[in-house]
């Protein structure tokens, strides 16, 4: 399947959300939306490489999980 960079983008905004909800810390950790304007400046190749997907968590996976 095919997504589009918002797609991928709002995925792993997403999934940020959840590993920081209940760890969040301001000293260290990014908001949501300084999260948000970091992925904006990957590329499709980076963005997908930030998923961190594999054989055994395919992206079709991350997006079912995190869309």
């Amino acid at each position: 399947m095919t997504y589009t960079r918002e797609q991928l983008i709002n995925a792993l905004v997403n999934e940020y959300e959840y590993l920081c909800h209940d760890d969040f810390d301001p000293d260290v950790d990014l908001t949501t939306e300084e999260y948000r304007l970091k992925l904006e400046c990957y590329n499709d190749e980076d963005l997908i490489n930030e998923a961190s997907v594999d054989e055994h968590f395919t992206l079709d996976q991350f997006m079912r999980t995190y869309s």
